[in-house]
This record gives C-alpha cells, sequence and structure tokens, in this order.
C-alpha cells in the first residue's frame, strides 16, 4: 500500500520486498534504523532472530538493496546495536567508504544495570559509495567551539595571533538527548529518535528537493525533518500504528482504514516491552521503561 502527498510517500509494508520496487540510484540519502535484535516490541513485532547470523543475514538484504538504491555521490547512514554494528561495519568496509563511526549519546533516568555499566549510546556509521564525491554542507552543521566563542583563547601559531573560531563542525561524539515521554514531537514508539539527530544529518547529508529514503520509518521523523528542511522522502513501515503516525505527522492523511486519526493523549502512556500501558502516574513518570 502507498500514500503520497507533494513532497513525501509513505509505503506500507516489508522493507527487504518494498526496497526492490524503489529505482536504483534513485536516493541521495539513506537513514537506517532497523529493529537492534535486542527483544523490543513494535506492535505484533518482537525484534529477535534466532542468532547473530541470522540477524547479519536480514541486514545484508537490506543493505544490499540500500546501496543499490543511492546514486553515485549519494551517503548512508547506519544504526544498529552496540552488540550486532561491528557485523555490520566489517559487511559494509567491503560496499562502502566509511568516512565516520559516531556515538549518539545520552543519560538516562530510569532503571540503571546493577551487574555491569549499562549502555547510555548508540553507535551510527556514515557511509558513502564514492568518497570523492559526497554531499557534506558543513557550514549547515556547525556548532559552537568553546575554544573560541567561551574561552575565547588566540592562536599564536599563525602568523597574526587571532582568536579561535567560535564555531567549529560537531566531532564523532554526539550528545543528544533522547526522546521523552510528553516532550512535544513524543510519539507512541519505543525506540523513537530526536528530531534533531536527523536534522543534523539531513542537513549534513542532502540538499534541498533531494530525496531523502528511511526503510524502518517507526514515527517517521527522517520523513517529518526531510519534509520541513525542503527535502523529498519516502518512508517505509510494516507496523499499522505507525502508518497511522506517518499518514497524521506528515499531513498526508488524517484517516486510515475509515479511523480518524488524532495526536497523541499523553495523559496516557506507551506500552512497556510487557505489553502494559495505562494512565500517567508518579512510577511512569519516574522512567520505570526507561532502557
Amino acid at each position: 500500500m502507498k500514500y503520497s502527498s507533494e513532497t513525501s510517500t509513505i509505503y506500507h509494508g516489508d522493507a527487504v520486498q518494498i526496497l526492490g520496487d524503489i529505482q536504483n540510484s534513485s536516493v541521495d540519502l539513506i537513514f537506517a534504523d532497523p529493529p537492534y535484535n535486542i527483544g523490543k516490541h513494535f506492535g505484533d513485532f518482537r525484534d529477535s532472530w534466532e542468532s547473530d547470523v541470522q540477524y547479519s543475514e536480514w541486514c545484508y538484504q537490506w543493505l544490499d538493496l540500500c546501496i543499490q538504491k543511492l546514486k553515485p555521490n549519494g551517503s548512508l547512514y547506519v544504526m544498529s546495536s552496540t552488540q550486532a554494528i561491528p557485523y555490520l561495519d566489517l559487511w559494509l568496509r567491503d560496499h562502502l567508504k566509511i568516512m565516520s563511526r559516531i556515538v549518539w549519546h545520552y543519560d538516562s533516568s530510569g532503571v540503571q544495570a546493577r551487574k555491569h555499566y549499562g549502555s547510555l549510546y548508540e553507535p551510527i556509521l556514515f557511509c558513502v559509495k564514492d568518497p570523492a564525491n559526497y554531499t557534506f554542507n558543513a557550514k549547515d552543521i556547525e556548532v559552537e567551539a568553546k575554544t573560541g566563542a567561551v574561552r575565547k583563547l588566540i592562536d599564536y601559531r599563525k602568523q597574526t595571533p587571532t582568536q579561535y573560531k567560535t564555531t567549529k563542525v560537531p566531532g564523532n561524539t554526539w550528545y543528544i538527548p533522547r526522546v521523552r515521554y510528553r516532550m512535544p514531537e513524543y510519539e507512541n514508539h519505543p525506540t523513537q529518535k530526536p528530531e534533531a539527530l536527523l536534522e543534523r544529518i539531513i542537513r549534513a547529508s542532502s540538499n534541498a528537493d533531494d530525496l531523502v529514503l528511511d526503510p524502518f520509518s517507526g514515527t517517521f521523523t527522517t520523513c517529518a525533518v526531510a519534509q520541513r528542511l525542503g527535502r523529498r522522502a519516502i518512508g517505509i513501515e510494516l507496523q499499522d500504528e505507525y502508518i497511522k503516525i506517518g499518514l497524521r505527522r506528515l499531513g498526508i492523511s488524517n484517516f486510515f482504514h475509515g479511523e480518524e486519526l488524532h495526536p497523541l493523549d499523553k495523559n496516557y502512556v506507551r506500552k512497556n516491552d510487557r505489553g502494559v500501558s495505562g494512565k500517567d502516574t508518579g512510577e511512569f513518570q519516574l522512567g520505570l521503561f526507561d532502557a
């Protein structure tokens, strides 16, 4: 099933099947945030494979298709769990050029690990087809450089001593808070990614009117940010509940199979991995379900 507006298209179905129908060499930027094989529930799907090998082989299927869809100067960003990313890293080295290995890190107010060091980051691989020809809009993503902006230090190595620049391109460790309950962008999804994360990626690796693809769209943050920044977007999603979010969030439709779509009622919390949901109470506000 396909739903479209002037700037965005939603495909309802399995990513591997639908990717095969998208035109080769047509996409400028792909952001792939697949299930991590850590047992979370996404609607009626549980992201659990029998082995790391089976999970990796599934990833290689859609990664191969993603590479086919990229333009010669296109870029691919891939996220996965800390456990699985080495398999994808090694495979991608043989198919693309990995330009950066990014660490997206954040704090957690929820239940903390007791017998090991809890995970407070997720890895992202930034890859391109041609390291001599790809989009990277450095000026569009500059952040404050504390050396110049705060400490106001002088660079005496130059012939004329000059204050250090006040801005810089971000390094490969990004602190961006996770999406929390009752934040304006929050949707009912267990692994929603922040708009700020996608905005940096889309600004850096695409231009106005470029085509951005997300094969595992979830809450359709990639498509929503791409649309806001003047890009075209394709989102693929399997679960009905998340298709509803995408249709509403992208302004494509206010109805799904006759059901009127409304913004999330934030007096109720999302279901956790045990399928429990309910009204807002102190235990939910304390982050009972945080990873």
